[in-house]
């Protein structure tokens, strides 16, 4: 019997060939029994954003702070081994966060301090376009999805993600869970996973896990609405975002 997982390597590679999709559908279908998706669009709507504001992380453990409330939350695996490290946010310092787009005067303490990165959840993003089974889609409000049930492990998002993102379990993920949260689902070996700035919180009218550990630090909202707390934030402050130029229309947003 042909699994679904099988269905969907068989289908992505057909697309790659130009054979087109529409004989296997139908063949999984049938044998199956289940009705498959057979596309996914971007849908416009409102847009949610998140701004940092990098003043106010003073210490290494604003920054653990945060990071240990997603990953918990989240069940990220703890693998110390760097080849093989799953993480959904992490810091970095000035150059690696800016490379390309580095502003020239920005003032030395600036330069010093450590960042703060996440999927960028890009409203023109490369890694929907790229994903050749549609595990990665956009939902009407602007999240970038990671669907890890279709996900085939093929790493084509990770190779068009231009912010390291994304993650691939090179290990079985469930062994270096300390901690296992029970209400949110743990992952497989050989997919890609990442930040979705907690869908599941704002599906249910709460905020994301890291905006709530930061105490105020980070700011999230809706960048469409003229009257959010995110849009009077960036009116009135310096910000800047990561590689701009390349298009991908980030909607995380630095406050220097």
């Amino acid at each position: 019997m042909i699994t679904r997982r099988d269905f969907l390597k068989i289908a992505a590679f057909s697309s790659l060939l130009g054979l087109g999709g529409a004989l296997t559908i139908n063949a999984f279908e049938k044998e199956s029994g289940q009705k498959v998706l057979k596309d996914i669009k971007a849908l416009k709507g409102k847009r949610w954003a998140m701004a940092i504001d990098t003043r106010k992380f003073k210490t290494q453990e604003d920054f653990e702070k945060v990071i240990r409330a997603c990953h918990k939350a989240h069940n990220v695996p703890e693998i110390a081994n760097p080849l093989h490290e799953v993480k959904w946010i992490w810091t970095d310092d000035y150059e690696h966060t800016f490379a390309g787009t580095a502003e020239e005067y920005i003032s030395k303490e600036v330069k010093e301090r450590k960042f703060l990165l996440l999927c960028n959840q890009c409203d023109n993003a490369p890694c929907v376009r790229v994903c050749p089974v549609k595990a990665t889609f956009k939902r009407e409000d602007g999240i970038t999805m990671q669907d890890m049930h279709r996900c085939i492990g093929c790493k084509f998002c990770m190779a068009g993600c231009p912010y390291g993102a994304r993650n691939y379990n090179f290990l079985p993920p469930r062994d270096y869970i300390k901690e296992l949260n029970p209400e949110y689902p743990t992952r497989t070996l050989g997919v890609v996973e990442k930040c979705t700035f907690c869908n599941e919180r704002i599906d249910r009218g709460l905020l994301p896990y890291c905006v709530e550990a930061s105490e105020g630090k980070i700011i999230f909202g809706d960048l469409y609405d003229p009257n959010s707390e995110i849009r009077k934030v960036l009116s009135e402050n310096i910000v800047i975002r990561r590689k701009v130029e390349l298009g991908t229309q980030p909607m995380v947003f630095y406050i220097i």
